[in-house]
């Protein structure tokens, strides 16, 4: 399950920020809502789908600690270690720095013996892509204010269009990512949690530590394969937006092109007839084929922002027991 969440919330643009000073402080409460298209992934996710999840972040000297009502993590810098805590069962367990390294290193080395069990006739070179593809960008004001966590903001909103060159959306099919933002001032302190998540992945010896494996990529990819081109335009041109995101929803469409949506439609219509039929579209509860659909939609909300951490808030609870 973490796995899914964390693959899924890789979804999200990361726009690079500059580097806060030394042994900055700071303490956000939010609240993320995450869905995919189709129920059973959305059963999984559960609370995530239905509800959001609210947590707690803070970021105090070298730690920084992350919790919710279930789970939590603090990564401590200077000890190189990652604490994770059972909030119900009120526990936790201790993984060193040395330990996350070598898990990665045995990970890398598994999927490179993966790769060389191919028998040298299955190898072919790697081909061309068949098609190729366009990325537009466009972002508009709407006028739209509201206060969120203390700050006036306003909303504007980043649409990213990743279609067949050559062509419209509406005829060679694509997606469309939209990130519906509403910005305030600039909050220098945030910068903090970026730039220890930096400071982590260095520690580490690679990105790897606060992203994503290679093999959890290429399944996210593989699932959605134009997401990769419609993120990394959203990344170059985040920065142009003006202000801090204080409330965001990110919602990733899939297009299909018009011949895909006539066989679609017409192998819809081919299906079972009879009582046999109507029963597997009630119990599937199938819908005719649509042009558009939402893959997914996450949505994340400042709730609080405080620039002054207390020493307890990145520690381990005193009533805490070590398992071991």
């Amino acid at each position: 399950m973490k796995r899914l969440v964390r693959l899924a919330l890789v979804a999200l643009p990361l726009v690079a920020l500059a580097a806060a000073p030394a042994f900055a402080e700071v303490k956000t409460r939010d609240k993320t809502t995450l869905k995919f298209e189709g129920r059973l992934l959305n059963f999984f996710l559960g609370k995530a789908a239905k509800e959001g999840i609210e947590q707690k972040v803070a970021v105090k000297g070298n730690r920084k600690a992350t919790l919710n009502d279930r789970t939590g993590t603090i990564i401590d810098l200077s000890e190189e270690k990652v604490y994770e805590l059972d909030i119900k069962k009120k526990t936790y367990t201790v993984t060193t720095f040395e330990e996350l390294r070598r898990r990665m290193r045995e990970a890398a080395e598994k999927a490179e013996k993966e790769s060389q069990k191919e028998e040298p006739g299955e190898k072919q070179e790697p081909q061309k892509p068949t098609k190729e593809y366009e990325v537009d960008f466009d972002v508009k004001e709407t006028g739209q204010k509201k206060q969120i966590a203390g700050y006036d903001t306003h909303e504007a909103i980043a649409v990213v269009t990743v279609r067949e060159k050559g062509k419209t959306l509406e005829e060679g099919g694509g997606m469309v990512m939209t990130s519906d933002m509403w910005l305030g001032p600039k909050i220098p302190a945030l910068n903090e949690l970026v730039d220890f998540d930096i400071k982590y992945a260095k520690a580490l010896e690679g990105p790897e530590a606060f992203t994503m494996s290679a093999d959890q990529m290429a399944a996210l990819l593989k699932m959605f394969p134009l997401f990769g081109k419609a993120s990394d335009r959203l990344q170059k041109e985040g920065p142009k937006l003006a202000g801090t995101p204080l409330e965001t929803t990110l919602t990733v469409e899939s297009v299909k092109s018009k011949a895909d949506l006539e066989a679609a439609q017409k192998q819809g219509s081919s299906s079972g007839g009879g009582i046999g039929g109507l029963l597997a579209k009630k119990v599937m509860k199938q819908e005719p084929p649509k042009a558009r659909s939402t893959f997914m939609t996450t949505h994340d909300e400042k709730l609080e922002i405080a620039t002054s951490v207390a020493a307890e808030d990145v520690a381990i609870p005193a009533d805490f027991k070590e398992k071991k």
